[in-house]
């Protein structure tokens, strides 16, 4: 049993994998969850208020790859099953590991504060208004960040109705209406197609373009094409030679469809994945423009010089890192550059750690669940971790590398690909398991409060 109690913020699918691994090894911590139920991203209609979900939304990596190890998805569910589908797999796992009760509901996180001893303070609200302080020598914060959107500034002001893809349920308000989705990422793109159906126009606006892959090729779902030793030991510039190839095999030209070719390279970007956008261009039920210029009452004007008049405007454009429980002097995303070492540990304040605040190539959950399994190594003492200037050379690496490989964007900086950094975080628990028992074999030395 470990000495200390943690704290888990949030029971979405990285917090509900925290609590499991923590409760497995016997260790004693609370789960705060702010709605009434499990499932945060995934729980249609949260009363949490955080969840993006859509009515129509499946999941874009396939039902193996997602899975947690320890728990396949049942194998009748479909290979990209729906929303509410992943939600009662997220019950069956709590279920089958035993930890429900551990899990506090109706609960917000509303503040966490350092304190000099080295352990944290942290304020918890109920839905009655009670607000409760407890002590923690370590806390997991697990609450996501696909919930505070980032919505573009255009020169000039609109008259019509706008929402960003956070607040958007279902098509049934878009009847008929000429509506502009900002943003060609995955949620712009099913928005776009969604809404396509039923409305009179459906505009896709994209400032650069995109590499839209398929969720199938070659019969395939994409994430099962090519084996994971492709990802870990093939030369990148090969890998994205034939990973480019395939695309223009089973989809041919984005030019084709109207859509700008995009400067950069595959695998240059997070990849946005639809089966349904290049068929419903080619249906004429959806019309890319370029970026916006200037709004103009429910006129839009974009930078090739056409103008639509639009009912509707949808910003699918992206979300802000942003944990409000934490003070700027504690945390500070600076642009969404979070600056943790292996996007995990923070590196002024022991023992605050962060699950699932990534951007992968592939599923998040089971690299979630070796972030905490690395956590959870940490709080028994199994484990240690580097000096702080050794973790900001790591972070600084780790930083130009994605800069080199990716376009700039807010959400690259949390980037990382599926195999290789699950590999990584293997390999910084297997390097900690050895520093813990032979402290001098650190790198530049252990920090003191760390290894207390």
């Amino acid at each position: 049993m470990a000495e200390s109690k943690v704290c888990i913020v949030g029971a979405g699918c990285c917090g509900l994998t925290a609590a499991k691994i923590l409760h497995e090894r016997g260790i004693a911590f609370d789960c705060f969850e702010k709605g009434s139920g499990i499932g945060g991203l995934w729980r249609y209609d949260n009363d949490n208020g955080l969840s993006a979900a859509y009515k129509s939304l499946h999941i874009n990596t396939s039902r193996d790859k997602m899975a947690f190890s320890d728990f396949p998805m049942p194998r009748d569910y479909p290979d990209f099953p729906h929303h509410s589908l992943i939600l009662k797999y997220f019950e069956s796992y709590v279920d089958h590991f035993g930890f429900r009760d551990k899990l506090t509901f109706q609960t917000s996180v509303r503040n966490i504060q350092p304190r000099a001893d080295g352990q944290y303070d942290v304020i918890t609200e109920n839905r009655e208004g009670r607000r409760q302080t407890r002590t923690y020598r370590t806390v997991m914060v697990a609450n996501g960040h696909h919930w505070n959107p980032r919505v573009p500034k255009f020169s000039g002001e609109y008259s019509g109705r706008s929402l960003h893809s956070h607040d958007y349920r279902d098509a049934s308000s878009m009847v008929g209406k000429r509506v502009l989705v900002v943003g060609i990422g995955n949620s712009g793109c099913d928005l776009a197609c969604e809404i396509s159906r039923v409305a009179e126009c459906t505009y896709l606006s994209t400032r650069r373009g995109a590499h839209i892959i398929p969720k199938y090729l070659f019969g395939k779902p994409l994430d099962r094409l090519a084996p994971p030793w492709f990802w870990r030991y093939l030369p990148f510039r090969v890998f994205q030679w034939l990973f480019g190839l395939a695309l223009r095999l089973s989809r041919g030209r984005l030019s084709r469809f109207g859509l700008p070719n995009p400067k950069h390279k595959v695998l240059q970007e997070h990849p946005t994945i639809s089966s349904d956008l290049l068929n419903l261009i080619g249906h004429g039920k959806i019309t890319i423009r370029p970026n916006v210029r200037e709004l103009v009452g429910t006129s839009v004007q974009f930078s090739d010089g056409t103008s639509d008049q639009i009912d509707v405007i949808i910003y699918a454009t992206g979300y802000d890192i942003v944990f409000p429980f934490l003070a700027s002097d504690v945390f500070n995303s600076n642009g969404n550059d979070v600056g943790l070492f292996k996007h995990v540990v923070h590196t002024d304040l022991a023992n605050l750690y962060f699950i699932g605040l990534i951007q992968p190539w592939g599923a998040i959950m089971p690299l979630a669940e070796q972030q905490a399994e690395w956590v959870a190594d940490l709080v028994e003492h199994r484990a240690g971790l580097p000096s702080r200037d050794a973790m900001l050379v790591d972070i600084e690496k780790q930083r130009v590398k994605m800069q080199r490989r990716y376009v700039a964007a807010a959400r690259h900086t949390i980037q990382v690909d599926f195999y290789p950094y699950l590999d990584e975080l293997k390999r910084v628990r297997r390097q900690g398991r050895k520093w813990a028992r032979n402290p001098t074999a650190l790198p530049d030395r252990t920090d003191v409060r760390r290894a207390a």
